[in-house]
């Protein structure tokens, strides 16, 4: 006997577009969409929530609410911190993450940026539109140091990347352990750091870690390089740092506002690369998102455990 549609699950999407390819699913749950507006009316009647909109804060706002809450909540981001709130944080509701459709991409993109820095790209493409011939001398990139602040997969795929390039790297965590330096060893590495990359998560600890004093540790040749969340970062220290020559370079693909406004000083700060939060977006990856929910969901419709579960508390997947 088939079920009826009113015996399914009801999955809701918070949407975004293009919508995700959830063919797989079809006669198998009800799907219902919402935007920022809707959501909150709409989350009692949900038994999944899918953040396919992973931009919006909508999630924060809708959730407090009255009445009963999706069992179970994914978006399709590696970063929960736009979505989580106390309230959730305290429920008995599942959340998960992208973890692992990110991570090669954005090791990619930074050994990307850290090439196209030593090499000095960037002035390369300036002088060609001015037609200018002017030779200058580059900088190796085997044989420097980097420090990776974040020890998940996406900063441990950095650090896979790095050493293929013959970077000597340290990677910092929240705590220490085999091959991991603690947060009380950041400070000293990034002392003796060419390149500093951070891919930590956005909590409540991490939260402005890179401040004046922390630029004020880094060598004058150093360069700065964050794709972790924009909110890690003063922008106004970073930027005064390149301003004031206390650092090299550096280069941001996330930012504490986004999009960025054409008004924003960062688009004039010396030796900064601003990029559009992009670093892990490769052609594809949509589908790849749609397809990594559908098997999860698989695994939720008969009972196997997820795979990728956010601590709440912590806001990131544990074990790493």
């Amino acid at each position: 006997m088939t079920a009826t549609p009113a015996a399914l699950p009801t999955l809701l999407v918070l949407d975004a577009d293009p919508l995700p390819r959830l063919g797989k699913l079809t006669g198998r749950v009800r799907v219902q969409h919402a935007d920022a507006s809707t959501l909150a009316e709409q989350l009692p009647s949900a038994d999944v929530l899918l953040v396919w909109d992973f931009t919006s804060r909508a999630v924060r706002s809708a959730w407090p609410g009255g009445g009963p809450r999706p069992r179970w909540v994914h978006t399709a981001s590696a970063g929960v911190d736009h979505l989580m709130c106390p309230e959730l944080a305290d429920s008995d509701t599942v959340v998960t993450n992208a973890r692992g459709i990110f991570d090669e991409p954005i090791a990619e993109y930074v050994a990307a940026l850290v090439l196209a820095m030593a090499k000095d790209l960037p002035r390369t493409l300036d002088l060609q539109r001015e037609r200018t011939w002017r030779h200058r001398e580059a900088q190796r990139v085997a044989g420097t140091r980097a420090c990776v602040v974040g020890s998940g997969p996406i900063g441990r795929a950095i650090v896979r990347v790095l050493k293929a390039l013959g970077v000597t790297t340290a990677l910092v965590g929240r705590t220490p352990r085999t091959g991991i330096h603690g947060p009380g060893e950041l400070d000293r590495l990034m002392a003796r750091a060419d390149w500093v990359i951070s891919a930590a998560p956005l909590t409540d600890e991490t939260r402005g870690m890179f401040d004046a004093r922390r630029f004020g540790c880094m060598q004058p040749s150093a360069r700065f390089i964050n794709v972790g969340r924009g909110q890690l970062v003063v922008e106004e220290a970073l930027a005064e740092a390149l301003t004031k020559r206390w650092i090299a370079g550096a280069a941001l693909d996330v930012f504490e506002t986004e999009p960025l406004t054409p008004e924003s000083p960062l688009w004039q700060v010396p030796g900064l690369i601003v990029s559009p939060h992009m670093s892990g977006d490769t052609v594809g990856w949509r589908d790849e998102l749609g397809a990594q929910f559908v098997e999860l969901y698989e695994r939720w419709a008969v009972g196997k455990p997820l795979r990728n579960v956010v601590d709440k508390k912590r806001g990131y997947v544990p074990g790493h």
